[in-house]
């Protein structure tokens, strides 16, 4: 992998973790909107909804980059809409871009290798 699928996995991988936490956060302020007077749902939606769309189109960049399999786009897809999904989403994709940067690495040094011997 190049560095820009690394830049596109790190960006997603990034948004994911705050994403879940907004998504939480909407959930609780769902509920004491309901039992009491407390009613933060307007400012917790316009703040996860940012959050979920910069998600869907990192996710994009990052499908499209990385060339995921349409099973590993999917599973990230799904885990960006359950309630607790971006954190684990955040650490495949963390080991996923340490991945391709060490791969990028060694492309890179393979490549000067070759134009220095």
């Amino acid at each position: 992998m190049d560095l820009k699928t690394a830049s596109a996995l790190r960006r997603l991988r990034l948004v994911s973790a705050p994403e879940a936490v907004s998504f939480l956060l909407l959930l609780v302020c769902s509920v004491l909107k309901r039992t009491t007077d407390f009613n933060a749902v307007p400012v917790m939606g316009m703040v996860h909804g940012i959050l979920f769309v910069l998600y869907v189109l990192f996710w994009a960049d990052a499908w499209n980059r990385a060339k995921w399999p349409l099973r590993t786009a999917a599973l990230y897809f799904v885990l960006s809409v359950l309630p607790t999904g971006g954190f684990f989403a955040e650490r495949r994709l963390r080991r996923e871009a340490e991945t391709a940067v060490d791969a990028a690495i060694a492309s890179r040094a393979r490549k000067e290798g070759v134009v220095n011997a």
